[in-house]
Order: structure tokens, then sequence, then C-alpha cells
């Protein structure tokens, strides 16, 4: 490896990262990490701190799961790459394949497609989700609704069905046909609305009345988070996801559960569809389901929607779609391994208790500071505050102000996450108790230092 003053000077001369400006990466020098074990990670200055952010919300299990790095290893050693395109396909997949269709059996899922990771997850169940509807004869189903504030990764489809400026305007413009209600979300909406109930059933209506103007008969799909991570964890009154099934059911419209961050225990429940009582038609999973150690994801398919595809004999039904790494063998036996110990360990049960344990903590940190203007999460390990320049008016904060929290709490032992003007929190599933507490201590030092 390069020295850290090699990496250091470089970090930014050959590199672009994800999500920020170019420009930022050159004045503001990134936290270069080089080891993590357990909870913990820890940067090239030897700084160790547990991990509030659990890699991206995908490393459940911590970065010490041994299984799966062998089960990783030992592949690679009998078969490292196989196409599953027509006419091939490997013994890890088509385990794995019985393997999801089992865990995911209480949500009504029978089949799976593999992807590459996330954005790849949402841009195939959109894809399909149309196709779905040309099998049937009604191919002037290709519109799709989704929420404000919801986030469906990078890919155009994606982009287009995203619910933030910040992930679309640069890039218009989108695919056409993709319309938004308003997100359940209670701390700010256009309904001026505080009661959770209440709000849902406005934003209920509203997709109602989208849908009365759009024409129930030119829609594909809604697609929705059950709870919405990246646009700031909020989360719908339990009536919500519900209503929209109800409501898709009764128009036509297939529901797409995007659970590429909620799938695999993080709300306390094992896929956030099962949190909420609700069977989708289609399931976007990535992310957890290697653990973070390899690029991998799968869409989970309705029996009722597997039906109509493999019951077609006009050739509509032909899948004109797919991924070099669909099934790739490595990841496919991470994941066979992943399920395995994700189960084991029973993750839901440590998610509930950590969660509710971050839940008191930072509600206590919210009567302290007069900087939190509101705290979501309950329901396991994903978590947000947000913060304010006045609590009254709810104005935004100073736009530094975030980092700075961010910047104060590393040092006191614990990563968390910016976005926008909120700090969000989704540490692996097996955070322990003194961990939590390590979390709470160094926001409390993030907050103190404004």
């Amino acid at each position: 490896m390069k020295d850290e003053n090699f990496l250091k000077a470089n970090n930014a001369r050959s590199l672009w990262h994800p999500m920020t400006a170019p420009s930022d990466s050159l004045t503001n020098a990134p936290t270069i990490i080089t080891g993590a074990s357990g909870t913990r990670i820890r940067d090239i200055d030897g700084h160790e701190v547990v991990d509030g952010v659990g890699g991206l919300w995908n490393v459940n299990l911590g970065y010490s799961c041994q299984p799966v790095k062998e089960a990783i290893a030992a592949q690679l050693e009998a078969l490292p790459y196989y196409s599953i395109f027509r006419g091939t396909s490997n013994d890890k997949v088509i385990e794995l394949a019985e393997e999801l269709r089992a865990f995911f059996a209480p949500d009504g899922l029978t089949r799976a497609f593999f992807t590459s990771g996330g954005s790849d997850s949402v841009e195939t169940a959109l894809r399909l989700a149309r196709q779905y509807h040309k099998i049937r004869g009604e191919s002037g189903r290709v519109k799709f609704l989704s929420l404000k504030k919801g986030y469906h990764g990078t890919h155009i489809g994606g982009a287009s069905v995203n619910g933030n400026a910040n992930f679309r305007s640069a890039y218009e413009p989108l695919l056409p046909g993709c319309h938004h209600i308003p997100a359940p979300y209670d701390y700010r909406n256009p309904f001026n609305e505080t009661d959770p109930a209440r709000l849902a059933q406005l934003c209920l209506q509203a997709l109602e009345d989208e849908i009365a103007f759009q024409g129930a008969g030119t829609i594909a799909a809604f697609i929705m988070e059950p709870i919405l991570g990246a646009g700031g964890v909020i989360t719908p009154h339990p009536s919500f996801m519900p209503g929209v099934e109800a409501i898709c059911r009764k128009n036509g419209i297939l529901l797409i559960a995007d659970e590429v961050i909620t799938a695999f225990g993080r709300t306390g429940a094992w896929t956030g569809s099962r949190l909420w009582g609700v069977k989708p038609d289609f399931t976007c999973t990535a992310k957890a389901i290697t653990n973070g150690y390899f690029p991998f994801g799968a869409v989970m398919i309705a029996e009722s929607v597997a039906e109509v595809f493999e019951g077609d004999d006009t050739g509509r039904a032909a899948i004109g779609h797919g991924y070099t790494y669909s099934g790739h063998p490595v990841g496919a036996a991470a994941a066979l391994a992943c399920l395995a110990e994700t189960k084991r360990l029973n993750v839901v049960e440590n998610a509930a208790a950590r969660g509710a344990q971050l839940w008191v903590g930072i509600n206590r940190l919210k009567d302290k500071y007069s900087a939190i203007g509101d705290v979501r999460g309950g329901h396991g390990l994903m978590l947000a505050i947000e913060l304010v320049a006045d609590r009254d008016a709810k104005s935004a904060p100073p736009k530094a102000q975030p980092g700075q929290v961010q910047a104060a709490a590393y040092a006191a032992g614990a990563m968390v996450r910016v976005s926008g003007p909120n700090i969000i929190l989704s540490p692996p599933l097996v955070l322990t108790q003194a961990d939590a507490e390590t979390i709470l201590s160094a926001l409390d030092a993030g907050f103190a230092a404004l």
C-alpha cells in the first residue's frame, strides 16, 4: 500500500467521489478508512470509531462476518464467474433462489431476478412492471407513481421516480410519465398536518386524486420504500402502506416495495412490507443481501405476477433485460452465507432493542439541544435527527452545521452520516448496547460543539 502521505495528497487528484461535487473533495479532504472490525472502522491516522452508518445501510452483520468472507473465498476457487443468461446457470444461484423464496414467502414473493445492486433492482422492477401489463394486453399502462422524498437509486428510471430534487434536476429531462404525491412526513408537508394518522389519509386521498387525473389505465406501478431512508427516515403511519396497497389493487396498479434498505431485519421486522402487513408485487433488494461484501441484488416477484409471465405463449414475456453480473456465483455464495448468518443471529431482535435504545437517547438530546427540530425512527436501526435554526419556525439550519456535528461526533467516537439538514443513523444490526451508548455520547459531543 502507498504511504499515508501519498494517499492523503492524491485522494481527489484522479478520483471523483459519488454524491458530492468534485471541487468539494479537492477542498475538504474526506476521511480515508483503511480498516474495520466488528462494528468499528479505523481511519488512516489510526482513529477508531463505532460505525453509526453501517457502511451505507448495508453492513448489517458488521465487518468481521467470517462465514461470508469464507464463502466468497471458496467460490472464487470453485467458480469465479459464469453468466446465467439463457442456456446456462450455476449451482449457487439456484440454491440462493430457493432460500430467498422461503425467506420472502410471508410477503407472497416466490421468484428471484438477480442484479448487481439496488439501482439495478429498481430498474428491473420498473421494466418488468411495464412488461407485465403488455403481456396482459394493457400496453397503455406505462406511468409510474411514487412519493416525494422517496429515494430509488441513480439510474435514469430510478432518478425519475425519485422524489428529491438533488438526484433529479441536474439530469433532466428524465423518464416521462413519472408523477409524485406528498410523503407522509408529519414534520413538513403541504397539508400542515402533524397528526400521522390524518396525514396518512390525506396522502392516500392525494394518491387517489392523482390516479383519477392520470387515468388508472395509464399507470403501471406505484413504488415506495416502507420507511423512507435517504429522504430522512420518514416513517409512515401504520395505515399508510396498507392503504396504498388497497388503492393499487382497486385500480390494477402494481405495487413495488423498494426494500434495498429495509429488507433483512433493519426495521426490527424481517422486511419493511411485513412490518406494515403488506404483500407487494415486486420487492427490490440489495445492500444487506451480502452484508456489503459483494455487489449483488435481487428483485423478488409475487406468485400472481410470475404466473402471468410463465403462462404466456405469445412471446411477449421474453425478458430482454439483465446484467453481466446477474446471478454472479460469488455474489450468490456470499448471499447464501449472509442469509444463513442473518437468520442464525436473529438480528431483528437486536435491531429492535438497540433501535429503541437509540430512539430514547436521541429524544433526550432533543430536550437538551434546540438545534434538534425533529427526531425520526422508532422502528429498528434507522433513525434521523433533523437540524433547524429555529425550532418554532422549523427554519433550515446553516448549511455547514450538520457537517460540524458529524465532525465533532467522529472525533468523539462515532461515524454518523449527513444528508441535507439531517444526521442519519443506520448502524450494523449486531450493534451492542455499549456501541449504542458510544453513538449517543458522540452525538452529544457533536451538538455541544455547535
